[in-house]
């Protein structure tokens, strides 16, 4: 387990706050137009997201939907990696920010492909280790076969993992401490992210609370639904935290990102 809490940090240790770029559907989705469409909206809001002040930007095929489970099994169709490096690295030059990928619904290995080719510092893997029932049926953690994936690509992009990852459910019964411990100390993870159960809502602070106390300095990311509103009770919680809907126009996720409302969550943060 990392004995190191800042290693989520940036200068002088302070918490990173990192904006989702949600990309448009891409080529092989069902409702892709145009991969130019693409990136003239993933400039923009990359850009939105930097003049707002967060501190890097997660790139994920948000607009992908109905996704593949995206294992060994399942993966994801090689245009998406491709376009996840491609608009990475334009975003990366564009605004100078670090960036992590996210390959939806849980394709780890196309993740950390892209990251690798466009110089990602970060992945988020939804189902590292265990299983979860989801939307896209059952979906197993593959993180040995993700690390040696890493190991071969002679890669240090750190994973972070998510726990109790939102739009799913563990395929049985948990002991939410126990199992806290084994993700943060047995999977490889740099960091655990704790979302609520959709895309936008809150983790719930008891959660929050329980899971910082089985894992102790181990770094916990809040990965959805943090607002200017609820900052002052969950960013004192976190050693980092991953945001979206708060960030877009009136509060949309499919909404174009609203600079001022990166600000006010950017000051309600400090």
């Amino acid at each position: 387990m990392s004995k190191n809490p800042n290693r989520v940090r940036g200068a002088a240790g302070r918490k990173l706050l990192l904006g989702v770029v949600h990309l448009q559907a891409l080529p092989s989705a069902a409702r892709h137009r145009s991969m130019t469409e693409v990136l003239e909206r993933a400039l923009a809001d990359g850009h939105a997201l930097a003049a707002g002040g967060v501190d890097g930007l997660v790139v994920e095929n948000f607009g992908d939907a109905p996704f593949r489970r995206g294992d060994a099994e399942d993966p994801n169709t090689p245009d998406v990696p491709a376009a996840l490096a491609v608009v990475g690295d334009r975003l990366r030059a564009a605004t100078g920010l670090p960036i992590a990928i996210n390959c939806l619904r849980n394709d780890g290995v196309a993740a950390l492909g892209a990251a690798a080719a466009c110089g990602a510092r970060w992945i988020r893997v939804n189902v590292l280790t265990g299983a979860c029932v989801t939307d896209q049926g059952l979906i197993a953690g593959e993180a040995a076969r993700l690390f040696a994936y890493r190991r071969q690509l002679h890669s240090s992009v750190e994973v972070l993992a998510d726990f109790l990852v939102k739009h799913a459910a563990p395929l049985a019964p948990v002991a939410i401490a126990d199992a806290a411990k084994d993700l943060a100390e047995r999977s490889g993870a740099a960091g655990l992210v704790l979302s609520g159960s959709r895309t936008g809502a809150p983790v719930d602070v008891a959660l929050l609370d329980t899971v910082r106390q089985a894992v102790g300095r181990f770094p916990i990311w809040i990965g959805s639904g943090l607002t200017p509103q609820n900052a002052a009770q969950l960013w004192p919680r976190c050693d980092g935290a991953i945001v979206g809907t708060a960030c877009k126009r009136g509060g949309c996720v499919d909404a174009p990102v609203d600079p001022d409302r990166v600000r006010a969550l950017r000051q309600a943060c400090e």
